[in-house]
């Protein structure tokens, strides 16, 4: 059975969502249709591409995933279709998937382009229905994607905050909030694998200082600021039991520093 995956910034019970599922179950009515998430800020295409980033490579090899949260819908921008690991992605060309192909370069990327394989009319405000949708349900029935347009060289790239390393220190920011009110950092474990991470390290996040790097949140008592590696890899600081960004103040884009004695 073919597995289709939305992501969009819609909002849960929205009518959209609800058309989109329409559109591809009309074509394919036996695919499975999987929701990532319709919960992304509208436009936030920096939150949906580390999402995607996140989530996607956990699903089947080929699975298709429609990622629409498109703030230049009918503009100039492409559409497109992208092979990238295992995975099939069909979405704005705006940077949704800049942040995978940074750390897996897509073997295939088409400009969608080929009005056949689209619903029509088309709406000008609602090429997630009317373009991408069509696109992903025909290609959960077989179809050959290199019919769908033209080959593109590369995607578009945003510009994602960059680590500095220095011996002895390490600086990043927080990228991401979860529903936890946890504060997820671009610092991955991989950038300080082989220095100490027990409490000759110290991590400062805005005012806010920690001692050590654990394993878990249990591993502190309630109500403690704990600093520990998330299930992706990167480094993340938590209140246990409690909503860090809520309690500390914290925002996106806040300052996170390793330094060690």
């Amino acid at each position: 059975m073919a597995i289709i995956t939305l992501t969009t910034d819609f909002g849960t019970g929205s009518a959209y969502v609800a058309a989109v599922k329409g559109v591809i179950l009309s074509i394919n009515p036996e695919a499975a249709v999987v929701d990532i998430s319709h919960k992304i800020p509208p436009h936030d295409i920096r939150r949906a591409a580390m999402l995607l980033d996140d989530a996607s490579g956990c699903y089947p090899p080929d699975t298709i995933h429609l990622a629409v949260v498109d703030p230049g819908v009918g503009s100039e921008r492409n559409i497109v279709y992208a092979r990238i690991g295992g995975q099939q992605y069909v979405a704005p060309d705006n940077g949704l998937l800049s942040r995978l192909a940074e750390r897996i370069p897509p073997s295939k990327i088409i400009r969608l382009s080929e009005p056949e394989y689209w619903r029509h009319p088309v709406s000008a405000t609602f090429q997630g229905r009317d373009i991408m949708a069509p696109v992903a349900a025909r290609l959960s029935l077989g179809l050959n994607p290199d019919l769908l347009g033209q080959p593109l060289g590369q995607l578009h790239a945003l510009d994602w905050p960059r680590v500095s390393s220095a011996p002895a220190r390490i600086d990043g920011i927080v990228i991401d909030i979860d529903a936890f009110g946890n504060l997820i950092t671009n610092i991955e474990a991989e950038s300080f694998a082989g220095r100490p991470t027990d409490r000759r390290v110290c991590i400062v996040c805005n005012i806010y200082e920690m001692w050590g790097i654990y394993r878990t949140y249990s591993d502190q008592p309630s109500g403690s600021l704990i600093a520990l590696i998330d299930s992706s890899g990167r480094l993340e600081v938590a209140l246990v039991g409690g909503n860090a960004a809520r309690r500390l103040g914290i925002e996106l884009g806040t300052p996170v520093t390793l330094a060690w004695e």
